[in-house]
């Protein structure tokens, strides 16, 4: 079966009286292309366990497990489990685990499914929780790295530089966990049914080690997210708000100038380095 084949999907879905949910956003490809490419970028090997998150009806997890890799392909929608059974069922190396992945304990699946192998993640990630599943794949430190196709503006921010109108929070919180790199797009019509927004696949390769040294990563991140919570505002005004009770605005105007920073500088302009000497000299208060 060819699960890119419009022709074939829709027979397909229509025998297990699947409907696609726009809650859940389901787009499911339709260009052969992608799902190799994607598979292809993901490095995934028989050396490796791969966890795909939302397999749909599986063209990117036929993909990975014709590559050798074990694969665990967690889906959340209980309507999927038996199409997944039909265009899985010549996989054995792949295992389809229903459940909802904000919820699973990552380290046990990992040991349950990947004994021996090098752990990644490679998925076609719905558009409505890839932040929040990024930010716990980057924080569980169990993968060597994270290949998935995003929407293109979540994709700008993950590889975004200082300076730039999608540099943020998000952006810090990628980039001093994993090594970001954009590789290509994929457009609307590429899917059934097509998004409105275009696509693009982003690769992520964890760092051993960050690559930033703070004594407090949790208050480096609370610097940060302060610094961005109102991108308008100048740095000092974020900072003196989140730290009111903790440090005098006088005084945290003395931790820029020790930083070589002005009072008018605005967080998007501050490097990683620049937020953790910060978060360095508010630690020492």
């Amino acid at each position: 079966m060819n699960l890119c084949d419009i022709h074939e999907i829709k027979p397909l879905l229509a025998r297990h009286g699947f409907h696609f949910s726009k809650s859940m956003g389901q787009n499911f490809l339709i260009d052969p292309a992608v799902p190799q490419a994607i598979a292809e970028a993901s490095g995934a090997d028989d050396t490796t366990g791969v966890l795909e998150i939302g397999p749909g009806i599986g063209a990117l997890t036929v993909q990975l497990a014709r590559r050798g890799a074990k694969v665990a392909a967690v889906e959340l929608d209980a309507a999927l489990l038996p199409v997944l059974a039909e265009t899985l069922a010549d996989c054995p190396n792949v295992e389809v685990i229903p459940g909802d992945i904000m919820k699973l304990d990552l380290r046990a699946l990992v040991e349950e499914h990947f004994g021996g192998l090098t752990p990644i993640v490679c998925a076609n990630l719905p558009y409505n929780i890839t932040t929040p599943v990024l930010t716990r794949l980057l924080e569980s430190g169990l993968f060597a790295s994270v290949t998935v196709m995003i929407q293109r503006e979540v994709a700008r921010r993950i590889c975004a530089a200082p300076g730039s109108g999608d540099y943020g929070a998000f952006t810090l919180l990628c980039q001093y966990h994993a090594d970001c790199l954009p590789l290509f797009e994929v457009e609307p019509e590429c899917f059934l049914p097509a998004p409105k927004v275009t696509s693009q696949v982003v690769r992520l390769t964890l760092l051993k080690e960050p690559p930033v040294a703070v004594t407090d990563e949790g208050l480096l991140f609370q610097v940060i997210r302060a610094s961005f919570a109102q991108r308008r505002k100048k740095l000092l005004n974020g900072l003196s708000s989140a730290f009111r009770n903790r440090v005098a605005r006088e005084e945290l105007a003395d931790i820029l100038r020790a930083c070589g920073l002005g009072e008018n500088v605005r967080g998007e302009e501050l490097s990683l380095a620049q937020f953790a000497a910060i978060s360095e000299e508010i630690g020492k208060r």
